[in-house]
């Protein structure tokens, strides 16, 4: 039996296809899948089994997280905090933290730094927000930025859960934006030594340029920006390299909980104004 496949064209007549053809594309389509696997399974376990579990448990991805920690846990404890959060997004559901790989990075510039005022702009969970606050210098602060009252709420559970105060970690519900411009006058921020930004990627330009207007970055100011490869923040990244106001360095890194895909982190240093 000959097998005939057809395309119908605008005209309205129908012109033949050769399996040939069609067969042609399976080697293409084959090399896609398996070269973009990890972007596939990114997109299951990211989206697909989110929407499923939506549905079936009826409460968000962070509150069962959250839940997770509750049970799993050692309460006033940052480590088990972030080590059972780390289990969640690799084994349970995954949730784009900054993970414990790219995390050592942070860890680090925090130690080596020890910044007594801190800004991270994108609390999401509180998973970052733990991270930096269990390393900061005894009278530091960080101020953590979330703009989704939700996940704001839920960030300040684990965040308090974690056994930081008020008084070490301040939590501020609000988009960036209008948040930066305040800083100074409302929060009584004089100089911001650490900025961390892992917020929406294409507000990483326009909050680093805020940063600046508000006067608050001093010499040696450091900004750590968060998946500049993955998803990617090229107009962020060509600024920094042409506006000869910032020493800069790339960590290269595979996105948090998946090793075939590519990321990395900017790290850079305020170096003063034009």
């Amino acid at each position: 039996m000959t097998v005939q496949l057809y395309l119908r064209r605008s005209s309205g007549r129908s012109e033949m296809v050769s399996p040939a053809i069609v067969l042609a594309f399976v080697p293409l389509l084959v090399t896609l899948i398996i070269r973009y696997r990890y972007h596939f399974l990114l997109l299951y376990r990211a989206v697909l089994v989110r929407m499923v579990l939506d549905c079936t448990t009826g409460i968000s991805r962070e509150e069962r997280a959250f839940q997770y920690l509750l049970t799993h846990s050692l309460p006033g404890d940052p480590d088990s905090i972030l080590d059972t959060f780390d289990h969640w997004s690799s084994r349970v559901e995954y949730m784009s933290n900054i993970g414990p790989k790219k995390g050592k990075v942070l860890d680090r510039l925090i130690t080596d730094n020890a910044p007594l005022t801190v800004l991270e702009l994108g609390t999401h969970c509180g998973y970052s927000a733990v991270r930096i606050a269990r390393g900061l210098p005894l009278g530091a602060r960080l101020y953590s930025v979330e703009m989704d009252e939700c996940n704001a709420t839920i960030a300040e559970k684990v965040i308090r859960l974690a056994g930081f105060d008020d008084d070490t970690v301040e939590l501020i519900v609000s988009p960036s934006e209008e948040v930066i411009p305040q800083l100074r006058e409302r929060f009584g921020i004089e100089r911001l030594d650490f900025v961390f930004m892992d917020h929406w990627k294409r507000c990483y330009l326009r909050d680093l340029q805020l940063l600046e207007g508000s006067g608050l970055l001093g010499k040696g100011s450091i900004i750590l920006a968060d998946n500049i490869i993955f998803p990617g923040a090229p107009h962020f990244l060509r600024y920094v390299k042409s506006s000869g106001l910032y020493q800069h360095r790339i960590h290269q890194a595979t996105l948090e909980y998946f090793r075939g895909i590519r990321d990395g982190m900017a790290e850079l240093t305020f170096i003063g104004t034009k």
